[in-house]
């Protein structure tokens, strides 16, 4: 409960603010695209600090960090609901950001160490049930706070969560013994090389679609600025003594593999939830409420299948076939969404979410156990950081 009350706050802030986007917009005199960067600004801060979240582990320890990045991101939760402009929410969103970004690998690394391999798949499985869910289920929470109440309550709602994730992570979190903190050198080059690349390549496939791709000067610089510090801190992660990126790892086949399958997965669930809100609200002409309303049911069908999942590999099943399953059963969600149109109605899309939360249920969990298997105890952290970068 200690990681998981924390993880699920910023899974859930990722998600809530979508549906409060035209709110955000009108109430701050922009226009919905300007307001796009509230959420270009958090997923650029995340992409820069989550591939560095377990080397900071092992240099400040994983209860400190914890409990940093949780003061962190509940403090700018607030000033986020306390900005007076545009610009000054997208700073705000930046540090929110970057204190979030390192939550979720964070909590599911004191996970795998806290539970024998037996019991990974149970853990997961309550683990992965918030994970997976408190994004879906973020814009119904959105849209009935935006409509009720106003948008800058979707940000106030994360101090009580905070203090509470808070005092958890004080009371029972504590440092595995291999824990080296403070002995590790900070490679700053490599960071500024990461920070460059991954914010270039953020934005570059945040705003490509609105710049006409290549045909825009900006994009191209983007492309090449992304291409050449990404290149080159690649290199230099695998030549310095202390890398803050073990790309070692993906020496193992099961772990490259279960990376590359999260990255799918990543497309599959995050490409909808930002889309699918936007599309009932601005074509289909709906409420934030009632739009956060028909995002609910793939949370519905994650929540309701996640402890099967968890009882059948408790049981010994097939986590491969179990994959299969997910993806076979996620990808036909996809194809009825590809066919949804103006006159698509509520059970139309009630349906294809539906099928979508199943699918997600007997994906996340199998995948979670089988690409963390072989890895050792240590290299946990930097284990579940690759994991979550790629989601």
């Amino acid at each position: 409960m200690a990681v998981m009350s924390s993880a699920v706050m910023e899974v859930l802030d990722t998600s809530v603010v979508n549906v409060s986007l035209p709110h955000i917009a009108g109430s701050l005199s922009s226009s919905v695209e300007e307001a796009t960067w509230v959420l270009t600004s958090y997923i650029v801060a995340n992409a820069i600090i989550l591939p560095i979240t377990g080397w900071l582990a092992n240099y400040l320890g994983r209860r400190r960090l914890l409990m940093t990045v949780v003061t962190g991101f509940t403090l700018s939760s607030v000033l986020c609901g306390l900005a007076p402009n545009l610009p000054a929410l997208i700073f705000f969103r930046v540090l929110q950001g970057i204190t979030g970004g390192g939550l979720q690998p964070l909590s599911q690394a004191v996970l795998l160490e806290e539970f024998p391999g037996a019991e990974r798949g149970k853990a997961m499985a309550f683990w992965g049930m918030g994970i997976v869910a408190a994004p879906i289920l973020g814009p119904t929470l959105g849209g009935w706070i935006t409509d009720s109440y106003s948008w800058r309550w979707v940000f106030y709602i994360n101090v009580p969560v905070g203090i509470l994730s808070l005092t958890l992570i004080y009371l029972f979190i504590h440092d595995p013994h291999y824990i080296r903190r403070g002995s590790l050198r900070a490679d700053l080059w490599g960071l500024g090389m990461l920070a460059l690349g991954m914010g270039a390549l953020q934005i570059m496939l945040d705003k490509g679609q609105q710049k006409d791709w290549f045909g825009s000067d900006l994009i191209r610089v983007l492309a090449a600025m992304a291409l050449v510090f990404l290149a080159a801190f690649v290199i230099r992660e695998l030549t310095v003594e202390d890398p803050i990126v073990h790309f070692r790892l993906l020496q193992s086949r099961t772990f490259a593999t279960g990376i590359a399958l999260v990255t799918v997965l990543g497309f599959v669930l995050y490409g909808s939830l930002v889309l699918l809100p936007l599309f009932m609200q601005t074509l289909l002409g709906w409420t934030a409420a009632t739009a956060g309303i028909w995002s609910s049911p793939r949370g519905i069908g994650t929540a309701l299948c996640m402890p099967l999942v968890g009882y059948l590999l408790g049981k010994g099943w097939d986590e491969r076939r179990m994959l299969a399953f997910g993806f076979g059963t996620a990808g036909l969600a996809f194809f009825g969404y590809s066919h949804m149109t103006l006159q698509s109605g509520t059970w139309d899309i009630f349906w294809y979410q539906i099928t979508q939360g199943v699918g997600m249920a007997f994906l996340f969990v199998p995948l979670t156990t089988l690409t963390m298997g072989p890895i050792l105890q240590e290299e946990t952290g930097y284990a579940t950081r690759a994991f979550f970068v790629s989601l």
